[in-house]
């Protein structure tokens, strides 16, 4: 099949969960066969870049601003795919999905992957928020097959609509390398830090852990391994507000990210909206012990083995990190047992041969009948993705 992606910024994947699911997916895609086509934004990725990872990579203009960024180049590549040559146009995120009409009005078979409800992120003024939910609207309509990345997510899509909704989750992969000058660079010391790794998004809570490291008085210092995502303003209070111990590396990539993964004491997940968070994912891959809010998606990721705080509770947090970092040994070994679950149960591979099987059924028009049961997310057992 000749494949389109449309809705990611760009890859290599340098930030951000669509386009490292992207890359992944659409790699793994290449060597089932498939001829995957990326189209990419020239502020993200080289416009110079032709191909990656077996995947054809076309770049289009775009209008870089925080509101018009994403639909104006959903729409161009859009108007690309009307011309022909793809069988399957996959858009990524609800809010590309506006303009997934055009390539229905072409015939074309279309997937959307619901990567979380972009409509409640805190960057979003209330006009931007309307529109992103007409977006959502769209892409469980519009499409042949949704998938949601969360199942707690496409259940809850399933009572909305007769559409086809798929759960097909994000997957994890942990880099080789180990470049430990990461830590020399920022005078770390391995295993004597606390992690946060991200966009800085107010949906993220980076603002509430740094307050929460300040009330805590953990002796360790606070990594922040991100930086803005059109969100400077929020960026610039959070620098002001950390105290000297809290530590920004900027994004950070590849071996050097592995290393500051690998040697973390503890990776704090303080978010309070994600739809089915990679950086969690990851972490578990490396065998990091994990401290996350108790929204939905985590819960769904970690189920009843892992630590959690009442989202958005700067006390609650202080205390689950104080009571974290006095039980280190008990939750290293939970980390190694939840390292190899999440390998298995996460795994790209079986990602891609998931999408495959859907891509198949929209080309052909063999949908299954829908299951109206899904598991409750607070019950999840680990077992292979294979066996669901």
């Amino acid at each position: 099949m000749r494949i389109a992606m449309i809705g990611q910024k760009g890859i290599p994947a340098t930030h951000g969960g669509v386009e490292r699911h992207v890359e992944e997916l659409g790699s793994r895609l290449v060597a089932l066969g498939h001829d995957v086509t990326v189209f990419t934004r020239p502020n993200y990725t080289d416009p110079h870049m032709s191909e990656y990872r077996g995947m054809h990579l076309k770049s289009l203009p775009t209008v870089g601003t925080k509101h018009l960024d994403a639909i104006i180049h959903s729409l161009f590549a859009s108007l690309v795919c009307w011309g022909g040559g793809y069988d399957i146009v996959h858009y990524h995120a609800i809010g590309p999905c506006l303009v997934s009409p055009l390539a229905r009005l072409r015939g074309r078979s279309i997937i959307a992957t619901i990567h979380g409800q972009d409509w409640r992120r805190g960057k979003w003024g209330r006009a931007a928020s309307t529109i992103l939910r007409l977006g959502e609207w769209m892409a469980l309509r519009v499409p042949d097959v949704t998938i949601s990345v969360s199942e707690t997510l496409a259940r809850s899509y399933r009572g909305q609509t007769e559409h086809e909704v798929r759960y097909v989750p994000n997957g994890t992969t942990i880099d080789p390398g180990d470049d430990t000058a990461v830590l020399d660079e920022f005078g770390l010391e391995a295993g004597r830090y606390v992690l946060f790794a991200g966009r800085l998004v107010p949906e993220k809570g980076a603002h509430l852990l740094v307050r929460a490291h300040a009330q805590a008085h953990v002796g360790i210092p606070l990594v922040i391994a991100g930086d803005s995502s059109n969100s400077d303003d929020y960026v610039k209070s959070l620098r002001e507000e950390a105290t000297g111990d809290v530590i920004f590396t900027g994004y950070q990539y590849g071996a050097r990210l592995a290393a500051l993964f690998r040697h973390a004491t503890l990776f704090v997940l303080p978010s309070d909206l994600e739809g089915l968070p990679i950086v969690l994912l990851e972490a578990l891959a490396y065998g990091v012990p994990v401290l996350a809010s108790d929204i939905p998606p985590n819960a769904e990721v970690l189920a009843g083995n892992g630590e959690y705080f009442p989202a958005g509770d700067v006390g609650g947090l202080v205390e689950a990190l104080v009571s974290c970092l006095s039980r280190l040994p008990q939750l290293r070994e939970r980390a190694a047992e939840l390292k190899e679950r999440a390998l298995v149960e996460y795994d790209w591979q079986e990602v891609a041969l998931q999408t495959q099987e859907v891509y198949q059924q929209a080309a052909t028009h063999t949908l299954p009948a829908r299951d109206p049961e899904s598991r409750d997310p607070s019950r999840i057992e680990w077992r292979p993705a294979a066996s669901r």
